[in-house]
């Protein structure tokens, strides 16, 4: 089970920390990915970690704004979301995989959470 947490109304050019708290899986040996879905878009990958989180993926719309981290002691991927643009609105949803970080792939998916950023 997978449960995000933390969206919210902001504006533009704030911040926002995402997290991603898992239960009932071996959450240490999973990859981690945060996916969004703008109103009227499709769902994409946005940001990838590693188990060990060493290696990280970030799409070109995110890169150098938005940040995965996580706790493996905690169970718990957090994405930390700075300057803020209205684009970013959307349903922000985490996933477990063992595959790829950049694929949509996913064994494990959590329920999503609202992100609005107003200009």
């Amino acid at each position: 089970l997978l449960q995000a947490f933390g969206g919210g109304l902001v504006q533009a050019g704030g911040s926002l920390r995402l997290s991603c708290a898992a239960s009932g899986l071996i959450f240490s040996s999973y990859s981690m990915k945060w996916f969004r879905q703008p109103p009227g878009k499709e769902r994409d990958v946005i940001a990838g970690i590693s188990w060990s989180g060493y290696t990280t993926y970030y799409a070109d719309s995110v890169k150098g704004r938005f940040t995965i981290s996580r706790d493996n002691g905690k169970n718990t991927v957090y994405l930390q979301m700075n300057s803020l643009k209205p684009e970013d609105t959307a349903v922000y949803y985490c996933a477990a995989t063992r595959g790829q970080l950049r694929t949509k792939g996913y064994e494990y998916w959590g329920q999503g959470t609202q992100v609005t950023v107003s200009s």
